[in-house]
């Protein structure tokens, strides 16, 4: 029995020894587990499309909303901001956008334009209500979804004698927003503009200093006395500096910076015009042999006309169209509407591009060559007589140095006064009108 006992109590003995044993190693497993940096598996990689998901579901809202305030056009062309192949950007803005919206009218005279590139240089990144886009200095430039076109904003008071602020009118590339803040939500603003932007230029960005372009405000007459003008007149006067500073603006920045400077040396005579039409050559002719022009920009302004090219086509030939130049019209040799092979011509100078700068007060138009000086009588008979053929149709007309041809009397004078020739409306022959840009590599 004593035996049984004791091999008992060693049975006892042992299995404590074990208990205390396995207690001990989970202590210690226990200690050092607090002294181990733990780790935890890094949260799975978003996926690569998770931006653009968002822009896209952004994007998504577009369509309802822009077909809710009418802008049809838009709204259709709204999916391929989402296409990377259309717009050839590998990463599309995610953030909220602001839209400047022409009309569906005003986009469906625009034949030759592409919608869905139409769109995106009308939205530009981030959120700008009416008031801010009020509060910009003249001329900031902000970058559009289509990378390095930039748009213009100026803005001008409603009532010239007040600085503030608040009732501004704004134009977007010359446009005028006449809707503000249509819509917002937070992602997206609308504006509604009156037209829509004409195509910007890859040099739309390049930031021009204001300094070189600052112009007098001329609020006193040139006798120094003030000029009393009723209210219409005065926001009138104001209206037409405001454009003429925008598309000066403009003009250098798209090629045209000597017709720009041009502007600036005419800028007292111009601002007394109501608007005008005006037909540029760019620098790079200029410099490439058409010098004439610099010293002829007056004859290449119609005053008090605003002739978009729709309305320049709509003109029969032999209409004159008075120029800053008194006396010295300029005139419809060929009708719009024609063939491509006999395009619309003036003084038998083809338009290269037709509104390239345009806003509610002024519109240009780029030609291939300074407008040679015509006798609009003489030129009427040449066509009466045919022309003397292709192979004399550059002699016969005269040289942009001579504002008279073969009319003229033996004093050298003009037989007939241009401010009193006769209307003589005929079709000129075909094989008189020569391309007078071919001769110069055009």
């Amino acid at each position: 029995m004593e035996n049984f006992n004791s091999f008992l109590r060693f049975i006892l003995l042992f299995a404590a020894v074990l208990c205390c044993s396995s207690n001990i190693n989970t202590a210690t497993e226990g200690f050092e587990s607090s002294f181990t940096p733990s780790t935890h598996s890094a949260p799975p990689p978003t996926p690569p499309d998770h931006q653009q998901h968002s822009f896209f579901s952004q994007t998504a809202l577009l369509p309802p909303i822009l077909s809710q305030l009418g802008f049809n056009e838009l709204a259709m062309a709204a999916p391929s901001l989402s296409d990377s192949t259309s717009t050839g950007v590998t990463s599309a803005w995610t953030g909220p956008s602001t839209i400047f919206a022409p009309s569906d009218a005003s986009i469906r005279t625009c034949f030759s334009c592409s919608i869905p590139k139409l769109l995106r240089e009308h939205m530009v990144p981030g959120l700008f209500t009416i008031d801010y886009l009020r509060r910009l200095s003249f001329g900031t430039k902000i970058e559009t979804l289509s990378p390095g076109r930039c748009i213009t904003v100026t803005s001008h008071p409603v009532h010239p004698n007040t600085n503030s602020t608040t009732a501004a009118k704004v134009f977007i590339g010359g446009v005028e927003i006449t809707q503000p803040d249509l819509f917002n939500n937070g992602l997206i603003i609308v504006h509604g503009i009156h037209g829509f932007i004409s195509q910007l230029s890859p040099f739309s960005c390049d930031v021009e200093r204001m300094p070189s372009l600052s112009f007098p405000s001329y609020p006193e007459h040139r006798s120094g006395q003030p000029l009393h003008t009723p209210d219409v007149n005065a926001a009138n006067a104001s209206s037409i500096r405001v454009m003429l500073r925008d598309a000066m603006l403009r003009l250098r920045n798209n090629g045209f910076s000597i017709l720009a400077l041009a502007m600036k040396v005419k800028y007292a005579h111009l601002v007394t015009l109501s608007n005008m039409t005006i037909f540029a050559v760019d620098d790079l002719s200029i410099f490439s042999g058409s010098h004439s022009y610099i010293d002829n920009v007056r004859f290449h302004i119609v005053p008090n006309r605003y002739l978009l090219i729709a309305d320049l086509e709509k003109l029969p030939v032999g209409t004159p169209l008075p120029t800053l130049e008194r006396g010295q019209p300029l005139m419809i040799t060929t009708s719009g509407g024609g063939t491509i092979l006999a395009p619309m011509r003036i003084n038998y100078v083809r338009i290269k591009s037709s509104d390239v700068i345009r806003n509610v007060r002024i519109v240009v138009h780029s030609v291939y060559l300074p407008f040679p000086h015509i006798n609009p009588v003489a030129a009427a008979y040449d066509n009466i007589l045919g022309g003397g053929g292709a192979s004399e149709g550059t002699e016969k007309m005269p040289q942009e140095e001579g504002t008279c041809s073969s009319a003229a009397d033996g004093d050298g004078d003009c037989g007939v006064s241009p401010m009193a020739m006769p209307q003589v409306q005929v079709k000129p022959i075909a094989m008189a009108m020569v391309d007078i840009e071919d001769h110069h590599g055009q």
